[in-house]
């Protein structure tokens, strides 16, 4: 199997470099297998990440993609597979693979199939580092940036959709805290472990190191909170 040259774009579809998504490819798209493609993708992001920014970042989109569809163990196969070809283990990516049943139509781990025909998307990011990456420390989110603001910005009420309990609770949070911040605000009002809580508005997820104005939520507008409740001592005794 030979290396395949590196893409900035799926073969149906344009990178979102900013999201690191794929778009989708037409319903007709060809679904024959391939031996995965032994280089990486070379992409670049619109906004310049750290290390710890992409790690975070993939580490929230693996802990939260089985919650919508697919089946969780093609999830946990595809992410070793990923761990393995970013650290150039193309025979290893590709047991792990075949061992699941999943299937790759372009080459790459962008878009996979099992063998129900259940379609899985790989976001970039979580493939390899963009071109434009910025060196860090190697750490995640510091203290520091989980502590107050200098200038607390704008005071404003955000809505907030419970999924567990399918409930609405408002939330007072300044327009420079971040959403680490704010999961904070809401696990000292709700009661909810703040590792516990995914935020989505618009269908996309909200990192941890994003403050609320840059993710531009109009007033009123609902934002919803996907909560674990795997580990929850409270909803097992509810079961």
């Amino acid at each position: 199997m030979g290396g395949c040259i590196g893409i900035t774009r799926s073969r149906s579809g344009q990178i979102d470099d900013s999201s690191g998504s794929v778009s989708r490819p037409n319903s007709g798209s060809n679904r024959k297998n391939h031996p995965l493609c032994h280089e990486a993708i070379r992409w670049k992001s619109d906004v310049p990440l750290t290390e710890g920014q992409l790690r975070s970042k993939r580490d929230e989109f693996w802990d939260t993609a089985p919650a919508f569809e697919g089946r969780k163990e093609i999830w946990d196969a595809l992410r070793a597979a990923s761990v393995a070809a970013e650290a150039a283990d193309y025979e290893l990516a590709q047991a792990i693979l075949d061992g699941a049943g999943a299937s790759v139509p372009n080459g790459y781990l962008t878009e996979c199939y099992d063998e129900l025909g259940a379609r899985y998307q790989v976001p970039i990011y979580c493939l390899s580092y963009p071109i434009n990456i910025v060196k860090d420390d190697g750490g995640r989110d510091s203290p520091a940036e989980c502590s107050e603001p200098v200038d607390g910005g704008t005071e404003t009420l955000l809505k907030l959709r419970l999924s567990h309990s399918c409930s609405d609770v408002k939330l007072s949070v300044y327009s420079t805290d971040t959403i680490s911040m704010c999961k904070k605000k809401l696990q000292s009002q709700e009661g909810i472990e703040s590792s516990r809580q995914r935020w989505f508005y618009g269908g996309k997820l909200l990192g941890d190191k994003l403050h609320v104005e840059e993710a531009k939520i109009p007033n009123g507008y609902v934002v919803q909170v996907i909560v674990n409740t795997e580990n929850s001592p409270v909803m097992k005794k509810a079961l």
